[in-house]
């Protein structure tokens, strides 16, 4: 049996070309926004507080993805900037409520039109016709992997 090349192993990693292909989503993200001051994860939790004002940071994770530690220095940035304000919840006064602030929208409404313009280059490097399978495959990945993950969490805590 031959053995597999380093290169030809990668080219065969889902992992490996998710990362890659993560990497190069945030460089263009980044390319075509300038100096602007926003990542990638910044615009998910303005996109998603938008659709959701006075979400809970926990809704929050559990909304982008975004690991709890991460999302919470995510926050903790956003809010010194001026574009999330946040405030204890009513039904638990530990947890935070948050909602975009004026600035927040403003960079939002900014940011948007870069930010599609970065989804149609990404998907621009695939046939049109493949373009939706895409987005419905990676759908697929990530509910399918969220899901595999909550039960393994919930296996270990037993």
């Amino acid at each position: 049996m031959a053995r597999e090349t380093a290169a030809n192993r990668l080219e065969k990693s889902p992992l490996h070309l998710l990362h890659r292909a993560g990497q190069c989503a945030a460089e263009i993200f980044q390319m075509e926004l300038g100096s602007g001051d926003i990542t990638p994860r910044q615009f998910a939790v303005l996109v998603t507080v938008s659709q959701n004002e006075g979400l809970s940071q926990t809704h929050l994770v559990e909304r982008t993805g975004i690991d709890r530690s991460t999302l919470a220095d995510v926050v903790r940035r956003m809010l010194k900037k001026g574009l999330l304000q946040r405030r204890r919840t009513r039904e638990d006064a530990r947890a935070y409520a948050v909602k975009l602030t004026d600035e927040g929208w403003r960079v939002l409404k900014s940011v948007d039109p870069l930010a599609r313009k970065v989804d149609d280059k990404i998907l621009s490097s695939l046939p049109s016709a493949q373009r939706d399978k895409l987005l419905q495959d990676l759908n697929n990945i990530v509910q399918a992997l969220g899901r595999l993950q909550a039960k393994e969490v919930t296996g270990s805590k037993r």
